[in-house]
Order: structure tokens, then sequence, then C-alpha cells
């Protein structure tokens, strides 16, 4: 066995992470004191946010979430404005680290876990196994290993505690965002929390990933376009999960390709995304660029925690929704908005219109039968600007279906890949067969 003892141990406690959330708020707040006072004695006046988005209390927030992990981790991912969502960009620019890789376990935790999961007797699955994990991210890391037959994996463990304190997490980074003044007083984000929670279990359970990447296989076999991992059944826990290695690249290694291969692979991902939401009613909602990989021309897949299920009436919505874009019909618009669940509390007409409006902006690669450039259009930054808009502005808080959410989420990942990329798409061309 390979070993490797560099890493921070996770807290697996959940008095131990309140104290270290608790921990941070003190730290943050010392520094906006200080921070403040080198700011008076120069004779300036800053704001609060200002003094909160200092680039030391930046480093402070990313590097104590980035040590518990989990749900304190993921949760600034879910609400990030950078994939479309709820909190302005500032706030997004203080948690960008957390899109990073975080710090592994310590070998001797890893190793608990695999006693925890696999038995005393772990070792006699594998031939070799690495401890220097490939990847570690906010539920588990990924580590190379030989199976005892000879089959090369990628097993992912999950760290200890995580999905025992995934309600407490949310709640306590929550309370730390209210508190920080960047989220306003007035509004209401406690259903979209609740669905993260709901989410984040759902990712925890490597039982139901490993069904819905069997899903998946089942979908995808038989495209040699796409590559995905299999299953070690015989291997795997519900907070194990062993699966065959797939050799790839990551998918931003493509901006050293030639243009065509850039534009052919991020078409082929859209092409996937229709089909997830319209043939199969089951999408991974995920945009992370890590879930994406790329191998001699084919995309390779990974990741299937944030896989979720749609009903074939949430997608009709969405088609008509597309179609409506397409013949610019806002009448149409906004009738497909209200079928798929938007407009169900009480919003003034203003606030109606800057919810048509964004969709607006969204489809605009829609409106042309020829390639879309991503990276020449501040398509992406406008969308995070107007979402921004219509979350922060006084009663123009309108929280949109937890399904549309996810949805949202991973299209707006996609337009910031697409943009990363330089890639060319005919969006019209890709969307048409499903209408």
């Amino acid at each position: 066995m390979s070993t490797d003892d560099k890493g921070s141990k996770v807290p697996a406690h959940r008095l131990a992470r309140m104290g270290h959330l608790a921990s941070l708020a003190t730290r943050v707040a010392g520094g906006m004191l200080s921070e403040g006072a080198r700011r008076l004695v120069r004779g300036e006046r800053p704001a609060a946010r200002e003094l909160l988005l200092t680039p030391a209390n930046a480093r402070r927030v990313g590097d104590q979430l980035a040590r518990l992990r989990g749900a304190a981790m993921k949760v600034g991912q879910l609400l990030s404005m950078d994939a479309g969502e709820l909190l302005p960009a500032e706030l997004a620019d203080l948690l960008a680290r957390l899109r990073a890789e975080g710090t592994p376990m310590p070998s001797p935790q890893l190793a608990g876990m695999l006693t925890q999961e696999l038995g005393p007797d772990w070792q006699r699955h594998f031939a070799h196994f690495e401890f220097r994990p490939l990847a570690a991210a906010s539920i588990g890391q990924v580590h190379r290993a030989w199976a005892d037959d000879g089959e090369a994996l990628a097993v992912k463990v999950q760290y200890p505690g995580i999905a025992g304190s995934i309600d407490s997490d949310v709640n306590n980074v929550a309370s730390l965002l209210r508190l920080s003044g960047l989220v306003p007083a007035g509004v209401d984000y406690q259903g979209m929390l609740d669905e993260a929670k709901q989410q984040l279990h759902a990712e925890a359970d490597y039982h139901r990933e490993a069904r819905q990447l069997a899903r998946f296989n089942a979908l995808l076999g038989d495209d040699d376009r796409f590559v995905l991992p299999r299953v070690r059944t015989d291997i795997s826990t519900g907070r194990l999960l062993a699966m065959s290695y797939v050799q790839g690249s990551p998918i931003e290694t493509l901006s050293n390709e030639p243009q065509p291969v850039r534009n052919r692979l991020m078409a082929l991902l859209f092409e996937l995304l229709f089909r997830e939401l319209f043939e199969f009613n089951l999408v991974q909602t995920d945009p992370n660029f890590a879930n994406f990989f790329h191998h001699q021309g084919r995309l390779v897949l990974l990741d299937f925690g944030a896989t979720r299920e749609y009903a074939s009436g949430f997608a009709q919505g969405y088609r008509h929704l597309f179609a409506a874009a397409l013949h610019q019909d806002n009448s149409a618009m906004e009738q497909a908005l209200s079928d798929i669940g938007f407009f169900s509390q009480h919003i003034i007409p203003e606030q109606k219109q800057a919810v048509i409006h964004m969709v607006q902006l969204a489809c605009k690669p829609l409106h042309q039968d020829a390639p879309f450039d991503f990276g020449h259009s501040s398509l992406a930054r406008r969308l995070r600007d107007a979402g921004t808009a219509l979350s922060m502005r006084q009663d123009y808080w309108h929280s949109p279906p937890a399904d549309a959410l996810f949805l949202h989420r991973k299209i707006g990942g996609l337009y910031l890949l697409a943009a990363r990329l330089g890639a060319q798409v005919n969006m019209r061309r890709q969307l048409q067969p499903w209408l």
C-alpha cells in the first residue's frame, strides 16, 4: 500500500464542526474590526460589506470551510451566483475557493474509514491501494487502486461524519451568511436550504449513486462518444464507491485543442443535457467541471451523486418554454413558466417581467440558426448580474421551484464551461429535435 500523510483531519463530530464555524465567525469579525480601524486612520469610512470581503477574510472562510468539507463546503457551491443562482458576485468570489480541491484526509483517518467500510482485512480486496488521493472534494476523496483480480479502480471514500453533519452544517453556514449581511434580511431562502439538505443527503448515499451510474451506463452504453466507469458492487458500500478506472484529461484542458474539437465536445454536452431532460427524465445536475473529462475525442462522465429525476410534465413545461423562447413569444413564455411552477407565490408584475427577461437572456443562443460564440459573449456575466438584481432588490425576491433551480444551475454551469473553452455551438440545432 502506498501512503502519504499530508492532509488535515476532517472534524467528524457535530460539536467540533460547530466550534470550527464559531471560531471562523469570531476571526472574520476580528478581521473586520482591524481592517476598519486601519481605514479609519486613513480617513476612510468603509461599508460593512467592504470590510467583510477583504482578501484576508476570504482566505479565512475558504480555509475553514475547505477543512470542514461536507455541507459546509458544498453550500457555497449550491448558492453560488457563478452558476446563475442566488448570492451576489462578491460572495461568489469569497467562496470561489470552495470549488477547488479540498484538503485530503490524513492516512490514519483514511485507513479508519476503509476499515469501517470493508472490515479490518480491507486490504484483501486490493492488490494495491494508493493513499495519495487523485482528487479531494466536498463529500469524499478519490483514490487509485487495483482490485485483487487486477482491474484498475477509482475508489471514492466518504469523509467521516459528513452524512450526519449535513443538516447542522447547512444551518450553521446559512447563519454565518445571514449574520454577514451579504444576504438581505428580508430574503427567505429556507426552502432552498431545505432542498440543498435533501440533495446533499442524496449525494452522501453511495448506494444511490451506484444505482444512478448503472442507469446511465444502460442509457448511454451503446453510444461510443461517451465513456463511463462501471461500479464494482462487490467492493462498494454506502460510504465507499469502487468503480472501474477510466482515463481522461480535465475538460478545461480542451482549451488547448483546435476549435472544431472544442466545439464538438461542447455540443455533445448540450446534446446530452437535452437528452437527459427530454428523453431520460434523469439529469446529472452538478455542473462542476471536475465531473467531465475527455479522452481521444470522447466525453468522459464522472460523479452521478447529484442525479435528479424529473417528471415528464416538468420536461414538457420546458419544451413549451424553449419553443416560446425560439419564437420570442412572451405570453407563451409566461404560461410555460407558470406550468413549470414559477409565479406560484404572490408576485408583482415588475417582478414577473424580470423573471421573463432573465429567461429571455438565457435563451439568447437559441435565437440564431448558427453557432453561438460563447467565448466572445458576455452572456454568463449578464445572467449573473440579472440574477443578482432579481434576488437582491427590494420586493423582487422570487424563489424558483427546486427542480428548476437545479436544472438552471446545470445550464449555467455549461454556459460557463462553453465560455471558458471559447466554444461555438449551434444551440438551436441541438434543441430542435426535442421540440
